[in-house]
């Protein structure tokens, strides 16, 4: 079943991130190995390279696949709404991934700032995509806000910790039972990928853990796989853990002396 976000059906539930690839060509490998059907990008990254700004739109443009931009490296509302705007003339699309930071060193999302950039802009049209924690009141008015997604993180950007609170996450999804919810940021291998989409998230957005991996290509095709077979999994009805053991065999009707 397709991962459906803003009323449109996305074929995969992975969504890849655009920066720190050693080149544009492993960029393009990875991101069909992925088979994603989102790419982020940054208009920062976009506006800052000149002319090889324009030949990296040209690239992701080839790739066929949707662009989300997003907010990154901004620190305040104003300057969040304001490169918002930006890229919606530039890549001409309403979906924006809102990031807002409120601290330098750990990248830990400015919730507060969140909550009202995203006010500011789903009044204004956007459909937003919120980077924020695992904060069930932040979440709650988030989508009071008009979000109709929300995007946890499982540890802060650029860590690979994978989820290091699992239990939280697991409390998020059963508090947003029918809001689509996406982890974003915090995964460094497939295994982290499968873990979360087991907890019954609808998809993951991944950037560093692929770029920075030796075999793009192959490490996002890894990512793909852990993705498919943890909502697989879940869909399954995974067995859950128990404190004592049970045995796999019957017990009735066994062989015994007489």
């Amino acid at each position: 079943m397709a991962l459906t976000v803003y009323g449109t059906a996305l074929p995969s539930r992975l969504l890849l991130g655009t920066a720190q690839y050693p080149s544009p060509a492993l960029l393009a490998d990875a991101a069909k190995a992925s088979g994603a059907a989102v790419v982020t990008v940054s208009l920062r990254r976009e506006g800052a390279q000149g002319e090889s700004g324009g030949q990296f739109w040209s690239l992701v443009r080839e790739l066929g696949v949707r662009v989300l931009p997003n907010t990154a490296g901004c620190h305040t509302v104003k300057e969040a709404v304001t490169t918002a705007k930006m890229a919606r003339e530039v890549f001409g699309t309403n979906w924006i991934k809102l990031e807002v930071i409120g601290h330098h060193d750990t990248l830990q999302p400015d919730v507060f700032g969140l909550v009202e950039a995203a006010r500011v802009l789903t009044e204004d049209g956007f459909s937003v995509f919120p980077y924020t924690t695992e904060d069930l009141v932040v979440g709650e008015r988030l989508i009071e806000a008009g979000c109709e997604v929300l995007m946890p993180w499982c540890a802060p950007i650029g860590s690979a910790k994978g989820p290091v609170n699992p239990d939280a996450l697991r409390a998020y999804r059963a508090h947003f039972p029918e809001t689509p919810l996406i982890v974003d940021a915090g995964l460094g291998r497939p295994s982290h990928a499968a873990a979360v989409m087991e907890l019954g998230y609808d998809g993951v957005l991944l950037n560093t853990a692929v770029a920075k991996a030796g075999d793009p290509a192959v490490m996002a095709a890894a990512f793909a796989q852990a993705v498919r077979a943890g909502h697989a999994a879940f869909i399954a009805g995974p067995l859950e853990p128990r404190d004592m053991a049970v045995p796999s065999t019957p017990v009735i009707g066994k062989a015994v002396f007489s």
